[in-house]
C-alpha cells in the first residue's frame, strides 16, 4: 500500500454567477484570503465567467467546438486537480444561477469523493435556498457538502469599500469553522481515494 500524500491540500473557491455587475468576486476574493490564511490549503480561484461553456452540449460521442474543448480542458484540469470546493453563490429567483449548474453539469469525475464547503450571498434570505438546493446537486455528483456554510444576507451592506466584511471578526471565525471541516473531510477523502479509488 502506498503512503498516503504528503502534498498540501488543493482548495478550488469558484465563483459561480457570471452576471456583469456580480457582487460574487468580492465575496470570492475575501474567502479565498481567509483560506490562504487558515494555512492548510493552496488555492485556486476559479471564475465561471473566465471559463464560458455553452448551454448547449454535445450529444453522446460528439464533440464541442474547439474554443469550448480548450475550456472545458482547462476547467477540467483545474478541478481535478482540487482536493476540496468551496462554491460561491448568490440566489436567483430562490434558487442558484443556471451559470453554476451548467458549469457543475460539464464534468463528473472531477467533483467525485470530494468535500464541498457552500458560500452564499443575497438579499434577506443570504442566498440561503441556492445553498440548500446545491446539497442536492453535489449529492448527485457524489460529493460531500459540508455542515457548515456561510451565508451573507444583503451582502452589499455587509462588505466594506475595502472588500471585506464590516464583521471582520465574525465573519473571519465562521469562515475558519468551514475551513476545518473542508480541511478533515479533503484529508480524509484524499486517502482513501489513493488507497482504494473511487468508483461511482
Amino acid at each position: 500500500m502506498s503512503k498516503p500524500s504528503t502534498a498540501p491540500l488543493r482548495l478550488a473557491v469558484i465563483t459561480g454567477s457570471v452576471r456583469e455587475g456580480r457582487f460574487g468576486p468580492t465575496v470570492t476574493s475575501w474567502f479565498a484570503q481567509e483560506a490562504r490564511e487558515h494555512g492548510g490549503f493552496e488555492v485556486d480561484v476559479v471564475d465561471l465567467a473566465e471559463h464560458p461553456l455553452p448551454l448547449v452540449m454535445p450529444g453522446w460521442g460528439g464533440e464541442a467546438d474547439p474554443e469550448t474543448v480548450r475550456h472545458q480542458r482547462e476547467l477540467s484540469r483545474r478541478l481535478a486537480e482540487a482536493d476540496a470546493f468551496v462554491v460561491v453563490t448568490p440566489e436567483y429567483n430562490h434558487s442558484f444561477p443556471a451559470s453554476l449548474k451548467n458549469g457543475i453539469d460539464w464534468f463528473r469525475e472531477e467533483w467525485q469523493a470530494k468535500p464541498v464547503g457552500l458560500v452564499s450571498y443575497g438579499g434577506q434570505s443570504g442566498g440561503i435556498r441556492a445553498a440548500e438546493q446545491l446539497r442536492q446537486v453535489f449529492a448527485e455528483m457524489h460529493a460531500l457538502t459540508v455542515r457548515d456554510a456561510l451565508s451573507f444576507h444583503n451582502a452589499w451592506d455587509v462588505f466594506g469599500q475595502d472588500g471585506r466584511p464590516k464583521d471582520a471578526e465574525g465573519s473571519a471565525r465562521a469562515a475558519k469553522g468551514l475551513l476545518g471541516q473542508l480541511d478533515w473531510w479533503a484529508e480524509a477523502l484524499r486517502e482513501a481515494r489513493e488507497r482504494r479509488p473511487y468508483g461511482a
